[in-house]
This record gives structure tokens, sequence and C-alpha cells, in this order.
């Protein structure tokens, strides 16, 4: 019987917690409509490859180079009608690098990009956002669900694709 309470409270602990990352459908609508959200990353999915798999393996609790967890982070992707603003880790092969540490991950102000929404048959939306104004990042494709459930594939100049998980909300109010 206490097995059963504990699965039990273990089982309400996370359904709590994935109810609030989802959003309704009429939220999700006007954040998608009015161009102004938050695409917060919980997880990365580089593309494969045998170097990543190799140094993803030796991590502690590394098994290849598979998903990797974000969750406790801050990274995320600002869009608002008049900028997008990235901070989002990378995990993959880079063909040319920069001596600057500032410059790892992909971080990045544009004021000057195209954005089209394209709503999917079965519900959702797909928001792809070319930046005209970065150096590396050449597109962002964003596919987010009714319920807020979102992944976003990061195109690269110099670097291969890289996929993130996540889910989209309102961006908080500055005080």
């Amino acid at each position: 019987m206490r097995t059963f309470k504990k699965l039990l409270a273990l089982l309400i602990v996370f359904s709590s917690v994935q109810v609030m990352a989802q959003t309704d459908k009429a939220t999700t609508a006007k954040l998608v409509a009015d161009k102004h959200l938050v695409f917060e990353a919980t997880s990365a999915t580089p593309m494969a490859n045998a170097d990543l798999n190799k140094i993803m393996s030796r991590m502690p609790g590394g098994m290849g180079g598979g998903m990797i967890q974000l969750t406790g982070s801050q990274y995320q992707l600002i869009i608002n009608k008049d900028s997008v603003e990235a901070y989002l880790p990378y995990y993959g092969r880079a063909y040319n690098s920069t001596m600057n540490p500032d410059d790892s991950g992909i971080k990045f102000k544009s004021k000057k990009f195209d954005y089209k929404t394209t709503a999917k048959k079965k519900g959702g939306w797909i928001i792809d956002i070319t930046p005209k104004d970065t150096k590396d990042v050449r597109t962002l494709s964003l596919s987010v669900s009714t319920s807020g459930y979102a992944t976003l594939n990061v195109m690269s100049m110099n670097r291969q694709p890289i996929t993130f998980n996540g889910f989209i909300a309102e961006p908080k109010k500055v005080e």
C-alpha cells in the first residue's frame, strides 16, 4: 500500500509539472499571432556524428550524442515584433571556430529579420525566422503545437544543425 501511495504521489507531481508547461489553445494562438512569445528550451538534440558521440559518451552519465537535458537553465529564444533574441547552447561540429569565448553557443539579438507563420493542417503553427543582421544563424524554424509545446530547429552557416525541444510562454513583464 505504501508503494502505491508513493507512485500516486509521483504521478501527481509529474503531471502537475507537465500542466505548468502547457498553455491553452487560445493563449498559444494569441502569442503566435501577436509575435510576442518566449521559447523556453528544455532539451537539445545535436546532429549525431562520431566525434560528438565520443565526447558525450565520456561525460558523466553520457550515452553518446543523443538528447541533452537543459531543465533548470534559462536557455531561450525571445520573439518580439521588432526583435529576436537568442540565448541557447550549442553542441555539435563547428566548421569555423572563433577565438572569442563570448561567441560560443547561439547568442544574438536581431532587429532585421523576416517572420513568417504557417498554420499546420492538424493544428499548430510553424514560425520561420530569417535574421538579416547576424553573423552565423541562417534560419530558425519553430514548430508550435496548440498546447504550447514547441521544437526549434537552428540552421547556421558555420555549424551543424541543432534541434531544441521546449515550450512557449508569455514574456515576463520588465519592471
